[in-house]
């Protein structure tokens, strides 16, 4: 971990709920806000995998991580899941969405079960943990922060990725129309748009063969010349989360390296790629999904 610049209680109070923290850049997230002072709560699919990022994240603060396996897509069980936390825990001050799903195709080979899983779980998913936490919220008179993370394709779009464009630029959406519609209730709705930040088993589905990795992977289309780290994600989340910024609201913050100003920021270059190079690709993202899941039950 790099050094921060925060004080080491800069979350001190906080108690933050995080969907899909259980691997990638949730679970990183998660360790650096607890590093903080904050108690997280870390929701996913899969028990065992949640229960050894707890145990990580907790290593040197013992009880200051908890976990559910929640389905986001299920707003009883999300709504369940949230009244469990407050009744045991206490109230959540902040909740991040960040529970995603995705993969490359071309958009004509997908099914409608394909588009659901990702959509239902971005936006569906944001939409039932935004509104089970901010439904408590508001009835006890309480303040919160909603983040979401997102991508820079809320104002690009992005070719052979339009599930997750579709369902990202809805939470998008949400944010800016829930600042207005509940800032008179001391919440704030904000989102965060990171560029390439590599992470196991999602640089894998993003990168299934070498020619995908033109454009909005790749390193050297970026101004910067790098991809970011979850340090840098981190920090920007602790400020969004701390109470050094009360007046923003409503706000989807790119931090990219200057990605989408210069571009490519999106997958438009696999527009080159015939129907054997998509064969090839789906079966490399397959041997990397099958992959994950041996690992997870070991």
């Amino acid at each position: 971990m790099s050094r921060s610049i925060f004080a080491p209680d800069a979350l001190a109070g906080k108690r933050i709920l995080i969907t899909g923290g259980g691997t990638g850049l949730g679970r990183g997230v998660a360790a650096r806000l607890v590093a903080h002072g904050a108690h997280v709560h870390i929701w996913g699919r899969r028990e065992n995998v949640l229960a050894d990022a707890v145990a990580e994240i907790s290593a040197d603060k013992p009880d200051c991580a908890h976990y559910q396996a929640v389905n986001v897509r299920d707003f009883d069980a999300v709504s369940a899941a949230v009244d469990e936390i407050w009744h045991q825990h206490g109230a959540l001050t902040g909740v991040l969405n960040n529970a995603a799903a995705n993969f490359i195709a071309p958009t004509v080979t997908l099914s409608p079960r394909a588009f659901d899983a990702v959509t239902s779980t971005v936006m569906t998913g944001s939409f039932n943990t935004t509104l089970a936490a901010g439904k408590r919220w508001i009835a006890e008179g309480l303040p919160g922060v909603v983040l979401s993370n997102l991508t820079t394709w809320v104002w690009s779009g992005s070719a052979f990725v339009v599930p997750s464009a579709m369902a990202k630029a809805a939470v998008h959406a949400m944010t800016m129309s829930l600042a207005v519609e509940w800032g008179r209730y001391g919440i704030r709705i904000n989102a965060l748009a990171p560029g390439p930040i590599p992470t196991e088993y999602a640089w894998e589905m993003l990168n299934p063969t070498d020619e995908s990795s033109a454009g909005a992977t790749q390193a050297d289309q970026i101004p910067m010349g790098r991809t970011g780290t979850i340090d840098e994600l981190a920090n920007l989340t602790i400020f969004a989360f701390s109470d050094a910024c009360e007046y923003l609201t409503g706000e989807t913050i790119a931090m990219d390296g200057g990605q989408r100003l210069a571009g490519p920021n999106t997958f438009a270059a696999l527009t080159a790629m015939n129907d054997e190079d998509w064969a090839r690709a789906r079966e490399r993202s397959k041997a990397a999904s099958d992959t994950a899941k041996a690992a997870r039950t070991v």
